[in-house]
């Protein structure tokens, strides 16, 4: 099993000027503890359930890059983009970019957006949920079209594009895997099986509907004809060590999810700017799950 590590928040002591030296710290501790990937929310406001709007939020693929140059090993995403706040076309150069420049450790993680808030805000359209989908998978569609290398046009109902150059490629092959966050069964993990290398699930769900869940695209799978062993199943969940939980709790965590079928988990933490705590995981956690 992979761990990987979700950034959340960057509301930390010493005010705004620590931001930099602090997430570079986290960076290359979480580099060289061992963790797979490294993940930022792609918000521009903090969500609700972890802080107020007004709190600190970077812009994801400038925290990522900055990332990039602190880091040698890790991979890079976000958790996940909403396709609305970026034209397909600049995404897929700005996830090739960061590719690029970090030597082939690009995700592309995104889903269909939910935050309407920050979205009236920052004057971003906010189509209705049916739309949204729609957006969703023309854009997969041209992302995948771009780093294919096919130039040729594109039309859709919602974007067209006469010459969609991608110059450089990417440097990973043959692209930056795709995932898509979401668990709706009938489009969200549809689109996974039939464009996507990866899906990302809550942990907070529950072994029976994350089973479930997990089941549904293994059916979408077999509908589409893709193997289901070429999917990663991802998960996110929270951990608080020390403090609210033991390394042997968490442990025990990942086994439960290994059991389900995960094969990456990913931890937000709420002290993340904690050291020791990162370390932990590469000391105690990391290891003991490697085989699972």
């Amino acid at each position: 099993m992979k761990i990987g590590l979700q950034i959340p928040s960057f509301n930390w002591p010493d005010g705004t000027a620590e931001i930099g030296p602090r997430l570079a710290e986290i960076g290359r501790t979480a580099d060289e503890v061992g963790f797979d990937s490294l993940w930022v929310m792609d918000h521009f406001f903090q969500i609700q359930h972890i802080g107020k709007p007004e709190e600190p939020m970077l812009e994801g693929y400038s925290a990522l890059s900055f990332l990039a140059g602190v880091t040698t090993r890790v991979t890079l995403g976000t958790l996940v983009t909403g396709v609305i706040y970026r034209n397909p076309g600049i995404l897929a150069k700005t996830v090739t970019t960061l590719d690029v420049l970090s030597g082939g450790r690009a995700w592309l993680g995104i889903g269909a957006a939910w935050n309407e808030e920050e979205s009236k805000g920052l004057g971003i359209p906010f189509p209705p949920l049916k739309v949204r989908f729609e957006q969703l998978e023309e854009a997969l569609q041209i992302v995948l079209q771009m780093w294919r290398g096919d130039e040729s046009p594109y039309t859709g109902t919602h974007y067209q594009m006469e010459r969609p150059i991608n110059s450089p490629q990417p440097v990973r092959t043959p692209r930056p895997p795709i995932m898509i966050g979401g668990i709706g069964e009938q489009k969200t993990l549809r689109m996974v099986a039939q464009y996507a290398d990866a899906c990302n699930l809550f942990s907070r769900l529950g072994d029976d509907v994350l089973r479930h869940k997990i089941g549904v695209l293994k059916g979408h799978c077999e509908n589409l004809g893709r193997p289901f062993e070429e999917i990663e199943i991802t998960t996110l969940s929270t951990a608080f060590i020390p403090g609210t939980q033991t390394p042997a709790e968490i442990i025990a965590h990942c086994k439960g999810l290994a059991a389900l079928g995960v094969h990456h988990a990913i931890f937000n933490m709420p002290n993340i700017s904690d050291r020791e705590a990162l370390t932990t995981f590469g000391r105690e956690i990391i290891p003991a799950v490697a085989e699972l």
